[in-house]
């Protein structure tokens, strides 16, 4: 009886499946020109790899010569944690290492639009005793220990993937890290705990770089190895466990030596940079994970978070940009670090009459000491430029130095060679500023700052907010496009995906 109900559960999934619009969606026009012009096959093979501090997500897929090559290049739209792999359920963290992807792990009935799961923990992750179950891929842009793109993203990697388990890929491999492998990021992180497992991981980057071949994974004595083979000698594969001794293996000549001639540019690279003090990267900034920039410049108050974005470009830049996707109203944005913010510099106290007169501030700077005579240099000046008697040498603490005023009209005529240069002496010699003598108090000589007008205080720019597009199945063909209606049944061919796998839960 408990087989039956098991057999019929999985008819019901196979039934779901096969009705599921979303996860059968066609990969779209403008990947299958790019497929064409990098001389790929639709269901070729693919390779995922993903950088929290850059917030992207890579496609690669196999070319017909064999080699794999980038397709497509997605932001993410958010990752929690920190840099660093994940340990333990509830810590909050994205993993990082190598995870094997199979048909089983793809989930079109994902509460997040669709998904799949990364395969954390691996058998490496278990040999230390980590901890944690359910780390996805998925949409929604909502993470919690996982990597959250777009629904449509997602629906358009989802995709690829289906396609490559279509052409016989048994599983395609996920690369997690915590950011690009190379010297300059090597070296400001330099001081990080993970740099151990980051260097060891490193090995595996640097296999693809040099080979753009998916790189074989094993595990033994708690560690990694890469395009481990058979001695020449030997009569069957080495047997690996990642909690035990490692067999007796070997690698590729060709690949140890294109492998550590990478490796050697690396190092050469990274002393220069550390020699010349390259910065240390801050650690435990108290932010919980990142967002690419593409999304934060859209979110009111967005922050990148952890996340870096290309030098040069800003939020300012990046908010009239079209989104990748639908950013759900939900979406929640890294918090920033509250000591930073509590340290940031005071505004800006600068008297807004000193613009005016950049040059002739310079020269009165040094004249301003002059202040013993009423017939100084300034009030000789200011009378024969018609200024009146202004108390322009009123620097000492006496009440009646500040009795003298200037004529009230200099304040309503156009700007003038007179009213400019008064304006640079009140910059440079305070305790002449008219709205101070008005008010009579702010005794302090900076009290010119009170005649600055007061700004408005700063709303959110709610131009930022994403509008939804009514459907989602691409955004290759252009964010928020839709090329096919949510809910419809699509024509699925008898080698479909769920036909094949019907098990996928």
């Amino acid at each position: 009886m408990t087989a039956s109900v098991l057999l019929a559960g999985c008819d019901t999934d196979q039934v779901s499946l096969a009705t599921n619009a979303k996860a059968n969606q066609p990969v779209p026009p403008k990947l299958l020109a790019a497929m064409v012009e990098k001389d790929m096959d639709l269901q070729s093979p693919i390779l995922v790899r993903l950088f929290k501090q850059e917030a992207e997500l890579e496609v690669w897929k196999q070319a017909r010569n064999g080699q794999f090559a980038l397709l497509k290049t997605y932001p993410i739209c958010r990752w929690s944690g920190d840099l660093g792999p994940k340990v333990r359920e509830g810590d909050r963290q994205a993993p990082e290492g190598f995870y094997s992807i199979n048909p089983s792990q793809m989930n079109p009935q994902s509460a997040y639009y669709l998904s799949f799961n990364t395969g954390y923990p691996n058998a490496f992750d278990k040999a230390l005793g980590r901890t944690g179950s359910q780390l996805m891929v998925h949409g929604d842009c909502s993470s919690r220990g996982c990597y959250a793109m777009t629904d449509e993203q997602i629906a358009e990697i989802y995709s690829l993937g289906r396609e490559s388990f279509f052409g016989g890929q048994k599983a395609f491999q996920l690369q997690a890290y915590p950011f690009k492998m190379t010297p300059v990021n090597m070296a400001k992180h330099r001081n990080n705990p993970n740099m151990p497992f980051w260097k060891m991981i490193k090995e595996g980057y640097d296999h693809f770089e040099v080979t753009r071949q998916e790189p074989k994974v094993d595990f033994c004595e708690k560690k990694y190895v890469f395009d481990a083979a058979k001695p020449a000698d030997a009569k069957r594969d080495p047997v690996f466990d990642a909690s035990a001794k490692c067999p007796a293996y070997v690698i590729p000549e060709d690949v140890v030596a294109a492998v550590r001639g990478k490796q050697a540019k690396d190092e050469a690279e990274y002393a220069k940079l550390v020699a010349k003090g390259t910065p240390v990267a801050r650690m435990n900034t108290g932010i919980d994970g990142g967002m690419n920039k593409i999304f934060a410049a859209k979110i009111p108050e967005g922050s990148t978070g952890l996340s870096e974005g290309a030098e040069g470009t800003t939020l300012q830049m990046l908010a009239m940009a079209k989104a990748p996707g639908t950013i759900p109203g939900h979406v929640n944005p890294p918090k920033p670090n509250l000591d930073s913010v509590a340290s940031a510099p005071a505004p800006q106290e600068e008297p807004v009459v000193a613009v005016s007169a950049p040059a002739t501030s310079a020269r009165v700077a040094t004249a301003a000491p002059t202040t013993e005579k009423s017939g100084g240099f300034f009030s000789n000046l200011g009378r024969k430029m018609g200024m009146g008697s202004s108390d322009t040498t009123a620097t000492t603490p006496p009440p009646q130095a500040t009795a003298s005023v200037a004529p009230a009209t200099t304040t309503t005529t156009p700007p003038t060679a007179a009213s400019r240069l008064k304006a640079a002496v009140t910059r440079f010699v305070p305790g002449h500023d008219k709205s101070k003598e008005a008010a009579k108090d702010a005794p302090k000589p900076a009290a010119t700052v009170a005649a600055k007008p007061a700004e408005p205080a700063k709303q959110p720019d709610t131009r930022l907010a994403a509008t939804r597009p009514a459907l989602k199945p691409s955004v290759a063909d252009g964010a928020g496009e839709a090329t096919q209606i949510m809910g419809a049944a699509p024509v699925i061919s008898s080698n479909s995906f769920d036909s094949r796998f019907g098990a996928v839960k």
